[in-house]
């Protein structure tokens, strides 16, 4: 098989994956590895380059896309379907009511987006339980990791990022967020790259969130500075991955 060409985003993506990998032991020989798939541009880049990784370490590691349908379009996920066909890849798709529970007289005390991904990450834990998983990745960004530590310190008080391996249910299972090195920027044009076919959020409140708030006051914050950005992005990065290294090397 002849090696396949990256362009630079491409190699960001899979290098820094890689990098994340190694330095915090997140996967050894026999993981059993769940890949979140919504359907958005970072969880796709997530499937895609967890597929390049499989055939550069040493080891073997299997990998299951699990994407959970929010409600809102039942027949959304179609191309996922197509994919997975296509590269061999094993899946588990279902559709579910959390986002119209989410928006509804249900939800009483929490946002919409909290309470929904509230059912989300209850009913992929019972999936990975079901299927034996020994790890759930998510396609968390390094522009996620910066939004969630100015969340938690304005809002919360707490010096906080977040985690790129860690342990759930007495270690049963590993959490695991590959791409936390990567910015938005090279993951979209990776998958543009990669020709993946990422569909349009349904849900009514999307872009309407706090963390949308919050992500754009960290672009006031930086206001187009391509320098400060950088540091910002690249202090944090390094921080978190200081915060989330141990285990065994792989």
């Amino acid at each position: 098989m002849p090696k396949e060409k990256f362009s630079y985003a491409q190699q960001v993506c899979v290098k820094s994956a890689g990098k994340a990998m190694q330095r915090t032991g997140m996967v050894g020989p026999g993981a059993k590895v769940g890949v979140a798939v919504s359907g958005g541009v970072d969880s796709w880049v997530l499937l895609e380059v967890l597929r390049r990784r499989q055939r550069i370490v040493p080891f073997r590691f299997d990998i299951m896309a699990i994407h959970l349908n929010p409600g809102f379009d039942a027949e959304n996920h179609a191309p996922l379907v197509e994919y997975l066909a296509k590269h061999g890849v094993a899946g588990h798709i279902e559709v579910t009511d959390h986002g119209p529970r989410g928006h509804s007289p249900e939800n009483r005390r929490n946002s919409a987006c909290f309470y929904c991904a509230m059912l989300r990450r209850t009913r992929l834990f019972e999936v990975c339980q079901q299927y034996g998983l020994t790890h759930l990745a998510f396609g968390h960004n390094a522009d996620d990791l910066v939004t969630t530590f100015f969340m938690n310190l304005v809002q919360n008080g707490r010096v906080e990022g977040m985690g790129m391996c860690d342990d759930f249910f007495k270690g049963a299972l590993k959490v695991i967020r590959p791409l936390l090195l990567v910015e938005k920027p090279d993951i979209i044009k990776a998958a543009r790259r990669w020709e993946l076919p990422v569909w349009s959020n349904p849900c009514p409140s999307a872009g309407k969130t706090n963390r949308a708030n919050f992500q754009a006051k960290i672009d006031a914050l930086h206001g187009g500075d391509k320098m400060l950005k950088t540091n910002l992005f690249n202090g944090l990065c390094r921080w978190q991955l200081a915060q989330s290294e141990g285990g065994n090397k792989a």
